[in-house]
Order: C-alpha cells, then structure tokens, then sequence
C-alpha cells in the first residue's frame, strides 16, 4: 500500500519515497517482502505517487487514491488478486523479512496485527487511530493479512511499532533503525 499523499510528514517528495536512515521507505519494506516468502508483490499506488509507481520493479494496482481502506478495497477488487492477501504499509521502514514471514505464519485467515499505543508514544510515534483489546489501547500496525475470520495479533516488536506519519515518527525511526537491538515477533492472537 503505497499510495498515501504524505500530507502530515510536508515532504517535497511522495510519502512512500521519504528517507528514513538515509534510504526511501518503500525500498526498505520492497526489501523485506522480496527475502521473505511472499510469492507476488503488487504496488498500490494511486494519483499521489506517480514517482513510486515508476520507481518499482513490480506489476502495479492503481487506485483512485481516497484513502486507505477505500483503495485497499480497490486493489482487492482487482482480478490479480484474491484472499488470503498480505496488506502492508510503505511507511513501515523498520520491516523486514522475518517479520513478514512471522506474520504469514501466524495467519491462518485473517490476521490484524496492532502494538499496545503506549509502546508507540514511549518511543516516540504518533498515533492516529486506536482500538481497545482485552484491555489494552492498540494502534494498527499497517500489516495485515486479509482473509478468512477476524484475528489480532498484539505485539510489541519493535518492526511493527515503527511507523512514519510525521516528522517526528521519522526521527524516531532513524533513531531506532540505527540504535535499537532487533526483537522477535511474539503475537498474542485472540
């Protein structure tokens, strides 16, 4: 999903291909999803990101571009693609293989994968939509994969807590891409 308009990070460049550590955000997740188990890749992009969609060496799903769940349901409706689906973000630059291939394996159907809000704003990211499960408040992550059921994964890893919307959130990243030891995926699924 690489299709945002980058508005609260006021870029001169597309969201997607904002420097987080020196290297384009779309390049860091391309990266992660290329190692891991993943099959096909598609860029969704839509009328904002015209850059990113030149920039990919992947088949493309253009979307009106009227936000994220509106164009999630358009490239779900596109005929390359069918359930179960893996939904990621292109401002998840902390991603990598492993971490992919932990949420494939953690699936079976559906699988929301979301990071306690606390965890976010202890290490400095900004959170912009929130839902309370078994008692905790929990961000969406921005990886998901899309099928049969309803299941969230909660975890506090930090390659699923690192996600850019803001100046800030990026300076956080780059802190934590340069300084922070890697952790491990341990979903709680309910």
């Amino acid at each position: 999903m690489c299709g945002g308009e980058g508005t609260r990070l006021d870029a001169a460049v597309e969201k997607p291909l904002y420097p987080v550590a020196g290297t384009p955000m779309i390049e860091r997740v391309r990266d992660a999803l290329a190692a891991s188990s993943v099959d096909r890749t598609y860029a969704v992009t839509s009328p904002a990101t015209p850059r990113t969609a030149a920039r990919l060496d992947c088949p493309v799903i253009e979307t009106p571009g009227e936000g994220y769940v509106a164009d999630l349901d358009a490239a779900l409706a596109d005929a390359r693609v069918s359930p179960p689906v893996l939904t990621v973000a292109a401002d998840l630059p902390a991603l990598d293989a492993a971490a992919v291939d932990a949420v494939l394996e953690a699936a079976r159907g559906a699988l929301t994968v979301a990071v306690p809000v606390g965890r976010k704003r202890a290490l400095g990211f900004s959170v912009d939509a929130a839902v309370r499960h078994r008692g905790t408040l929990v961000a969406p992550a921005g990886i998901n994969v899309v099928g049969e059921g309803d299941r969230l994964a909660r975890t506090r890893d930090l390659r699923f807590t690192v996600n850019v919307n803001r100046p800030a959130d990026a300076r956080a990243a780059t802190w934590l891409l340069i300084d922070a030891p890697s952790t491990t995926f341990q979903p709680e699924v309910q």
